[in-house]
């Protein structure tokens, strides 16, 4: 069979990933594309690309070499992702431990390589056309546990639960501070401000509520490690309480900057880690529990081991 060759000129609407290029030239299923990259068909600038994730900027030359008529299935090889770590995996369901500065979703047209994606790849693997639904989100600079589904029907059953606040989430976190108490409560309605700031307001009809309760497990260097459990989940919850109280969670590019500046914590990451994730499984109902151990900048922080 004749070899169909295409070569390309990356327009600067098409920078980002090459792979996205090469599906644009052969309209092809995700699954074949990543196959076309496996068995070395792809090259960029004329050097061979096995990465399907590589990047692109205008003026790239992308060549694609490949036989219209031949399948090509993705070549099995272990699975390596900076964006996640696998936590539990089976049919139904499965939890990542998520770096941090991952964007869980994309915000917009330009953000490749969010966390559904890289899992999604993952998923996709298995030749069945799985791909991760997301059930729930983690802020961009916070690590830590996530469950994607892999189908929706799985993915309402979990979106049902949290909804109902029936899942047991603890997180960790370093915040400014030395706290008054061991334990509290934070309890206050969340609205949007026009910049997308969250902010508390005592009137329940233009905010969320959103409860936090935490515990202080020791303090050093003028910060508070808190294990921090969420009775509801709204977004940026954790960060914007504290941040009210005078206690931001450290490396905050957002609320209380002026406090969430550490000299021992210089990385470009928030010190908020989401430890433990609980729910009943959607189809045995059987509940189940998983967790993430601490990263290693928080150890580092109070020079101990990595237990919290």
């Amino acid at each position: 069979m004749p070899i169909e060759h295409h070569r390309h000129t990356v327009t600067a609407e098409q920078a980002g990933r090459i792979d996205h290029v090469v599906q644009a030239l052969v309209a092809q299923s995700r699954r074949y594309i990543t196959g076309l990259f496996d068995h070395g068909c792809v090259t960029l600038n004329g050097d061979l690309c096995p990465d399907s994730f590589a990047r692109v900027k205008p003026d790239d030359i992308v060549e694609l070499n490949h036989d219209p008529h031949r399948g090509y299935s993705p070549i099995a090889k272990a699975w390596h992702s900076s964006a996640f770590r696998i936590i539990f995996e089976d049919a139904s369901l499965i939890v990542v431990d998520k770096a941090a500065w991952v964007l869980t979703v994309p915000t917009g047209p330009t953000h490749d390589g969010s966390l559904v994606d890289a899992v999604s790849e993952y998923v996709g693997r298995s030749g069945r056309r799985d791909k991760a639904h997301v059930v729930h989100r983690l802020d961009r600079g916070v690590s830590g546990l996530l469950v994607f589904a892999k189908t929706p029907q799985v993915a309402e059953q979990l979106k049902a639960q949290f909804a109902k606040h029936r899942p047991q989430r603890l997180y960790v976190a370093l915040v400014a501070g030395q706290l008054d108490g061991k334990s509290g409560t934070f309890r206050s309605y969340l609205a949007t401000a026009a910049n997308l700031d969250r902010y508390s307001t005592r009137d329940k009809d233009k905010g969320e509520l959103a409860i936090t309760h935490y515990q202080a497990q020791r303090q050093a260097h003028g910060a508070t490690l808190v294990h921090v459990r969420l009775e509801t989940g709204k977004r940026n919850q954790i960060r914007v309480q504290f941040a009210e109280a005078g206690h931001p969670v450290l490396g905050d590019p957002r609320y209380r900057v002026d406090l969430a500046q550490h000299p021992r914590w210089n990385l470009p990451r928030l010190a908020l880690h989401a430890a433990e994730l609980g729910f009943d499984h959607p189809t045995t109902g059987a509940p189940v529990r998983f967790e993430a151990p601490l990263p290693g900048a928080f150890a580092f922080f109070f020079g101990q081991s990595r237990k919290a």
